[in-house]
């Protein structure tokens, strides 16, 4: 017997799961997804990457811009799903909908709960260095993130791990994932863990001025942060007046003065080794190699940057 089957995503994350399961036996009812938005160059409205594949595979899509009112409560109760599973939704589940009879309601968090709690587990984790995370299927209760675990699969951070290609790894691994968790739930053998909520970190929302590189920091956490924050917000500085964002650096043995720039291979100190600049994308530019970049841009070496 095949479940019934609510789905609740925004971003390009969720679409590989809602796709693998709209592959399978189960029946997807409707599509919750974030209300389109206007872009701000033409102010074209975009839908959500959620919202055009669904609408490519023929599945209802509604996109409220408040999902907690009583007919959005109605719907959902009458259309009684056996489960609502929520995909980076971006908005808060209300209380009375949880409590709905016969209805679950399941969550696939991009950590390894309880570590990363909250919005930017992925980024998190690689600013912090860490060498594994993960995904996680839990069940969500009103606490953020703070639900019983049902399934939990690690995944390795490389060296060359960045938030675009490591969020793309996950959400791979969360679409195959979910559909042995939907045998599981169907069989009625799930087992759900109860978190340690002692052992909690908390992932807070990238913040804009997160964004700017402070070179006072080490060598390796500002690539860390190059790292996590790409391609958005992506990583930047001042450099003669404009914003260059770093698309990808690495770390060099090589002294200064915290902001110096030290060579002409635009390597810049940092309070513990230097960051070599490999790709960047200058205000109103397009992304290019730092190589030629320096073709029509001339460096001053022993600037510091941070005097700017």
């Amino acid at each position: 017997m095949s479940l019934k089957i609510l789905f609740m995503g925004t971003p390009d994350f969720a679409v590989p799961v809602l796709k693998s399961i709209h592959q399978c036996k189960h029946e997807i009812l409707n599509v919750y997804t974030q209300p389109p938005k206007r872009k701000l160059r033409g102010q074209k409205v975009i839908s959500s990457p959620v919202h055009q594949c669904a609408e490519k595979l023929g599945i209802p899509v509604r996109c409220p811009d408040n999902i907690n009112t009583e007919s959005e409560y109605q719907h959902i109760k009458n259309l009684n799903p056996n489960i609502v599973i929520v995909v980076a939704y971006g908005k808060i589940i209300p209380e009375n909908f949880l409590n709905l009879s016969d209805t679950l309601f399941i969550n696939i968090h991009a950590s390894i709960l309880p570590r990363w709690r909250g919005a930017a587990p992925i980024q998190r984790a690689l600013m912090n260095m860490d060498k594994e995370t993960g995904i996680s299927i839990m069940k969500i209760i009103k606490d953020l993130d703070a639900g019983p675990v049902m399934k939990t699969v690690k995944v390795n951070i490389k060296k060359s791990s960045n938030y675009e290609n490591l969020s793309k790894e996950m959400s791979l691994l969360s679409a195959h994932t979910i559909i042995d968790c939907l045998d599981t739930l169907e069989s009625k053998k799930e087992k759900f863990i109860p978190q340690d909520s002692s052992k909690a970190t908390y992932a807070k929302k990238i913040s804009k001025e997160e964004a700017q590189i402070s070179w006072n920091n080490k060598a390796k956490h500002i690539i860390a942060k190059i790292n996590a924050l790409h391609p958005h917000p992506g990583c930047w500085f001042n450099l003669e007046g404009a914003r260059v964002k770093i698309l990808e650096a690495k770390e060099v043995n090589i002294q200064g003065k915290p902001g110096e720039i030290v060579d002409d291979q635009f390597t810049i100190a940092s309070s513990e080794n230097s960051v070599q600049i490999l790709r960047l994308k200058k205000e109103g530019k397009k992304s290019m190699s730092a190589s030629s970049f320096l073709i029509g841009n001339k460096l001053k070496i022993g600037k510091n940057l941070n005097e700017i």
